[in-house]
């Protein structure tokens, strides 16, 4: 499993997270939310990171857990700010947009590690070259 030190990094990103006995980082445990990825098969920081772009990208940009429109841009607003500060990144509404749709559900894992691999360069998501995860 990851580092210590890669869990504490997450959650200060991620201060309302939680760790289940299932090795699930829920990133907000609300249950409505509920927006979760499994750190059991996470040995490096990559991982994790790969992880967070695939599996919470969604809740960073479209999610809609709430009739209000105001708590729905609260989760969009934890989400993308715990994404930026693990991943050091300024990604923006749009720019998760096109990670979820690129790279969500972990569509093209590959993609996900070239991405991050790249230093976050965006315009590797904008390649026509799409490799099955």
């Amino acid at each position: 499993m990851v580092e210590q030190k890669v869990l504490n990094e997450l959650f200060v990103a991620f201060p309302d997270a939680i760790l289940n006995r299932n090795l699930e980082f829920v990133a907000d445990p609300h249950r409505r939310v509920n927006s979760y990825f499994r750190l059991d098969n996470c040995e490096t920081r990559e991982d994790v990171v790969a992880k967070l772009l695939e599996w919470l990208s969604r809740d960073a940009f479209k999610s809609q857990h709430f009739d209000a429109v105001w708590r729905n841009a609260q989760v969009h607003k934890y989400h993308l700010e715990g994404i930026n500060q693990f991943c050091g990144t300024a990604f923006t509404p749009l720019d998760m947009e096109m990670i979820y749709t690129k790279l969500g559900n972990c569509i093209r894992h590959q993609k996900t590690l070239e991405f991050i691999r790249s230093g976050y360069d965006m315009d590797v998501l904008r390649n026509k070259e799409e490799a099955k995860c």
